[in-house]
């Protein structure tokens, strides 16, 4: 199925799309991506297994999350993330932060709060963050015309979100926080940041 952006329900269509477990092709502030609820407590719909297995990518590799505010990182790090990167949400950056994992030792997870508004309430709507990815097979660079992202995985998702093609984009801007509490710049992107 294809919805466009401009529709007044898109943002309603795409969430209920993401909240039942599926897989749905997004466009963000970036580039487009491929999004799916990030399991919780509740439920358990393998999402970011399902987008390696489309993407033909090592399971091992994970997924951004979507945050739908800035503040809500709290809820997922102790990490003491600057204010001069918290500053520049919502937006196209990325930030790697430590995370409890289940054996209670820490991992790392990247989250961005996007700086499109629709794509912030599509998330807000589906109560938990999203995952997102960059639409392409793995190894190859991510696709930005409507017509390629169709042609190539029209018929692995369930839902694509039209808003046109997005050919002058880059991909978010990706910085770390270390152990040490020093930042890392992993990847310059869309947003150009120096420390």
């Amino acid at each position: 199925m294809i919805c466009r952006k401009s529709d007044a329900e898109s943002v309603f269509i795409a969430a209920d799309y993401i909240r039942r477990g599926k897989i749905v092709i997004l466009p963000t502030d970036t580039v487009y991506g491929f999004s799916g609820i990030v399991d919780g407590r509740h439920y358990s719909y393998h999402t970011e297994k399902k987008i390696a297995a489309i993407k033909g990518r090592d399971e091992g590799k994970p997924c951004i999350q979507l945050l739908s505010k800035p503040e809500d990182l709290n809820k997922y790090t102790r990490d003491l993330v600057p204010e001069k990167l918290l500053s520049l949400w919502p937006g196209p950056l990325t930030i790697i932060v430590h995370t409890f994992a289940k054996d209670e030792n820490f991992a790392t997870t990247a989250f961005r709060c996007p700086g499109d508004p629709w794509l912030r309430q599509v998330i807000a709507e589906c109560g938990a963050p999203v995952y997102s990815t960059s639409v392409n097979r793995a190894g190859s660079a991510p696709l930005n015309t409507l017509g390629e992202i169709k042609k190539e995985f029209g018929s692995a998702v369930d839902l694509i979100i039209d808003d046109g093609d997005k050919t002058s984009c880059l991909p978010s801007t990706i910085a770390a926080v270390q152990e040490d509490g020093s930042i890392k710049i992993i990847r310059q992107g869309e947003l150009k940041i120096s420390l």
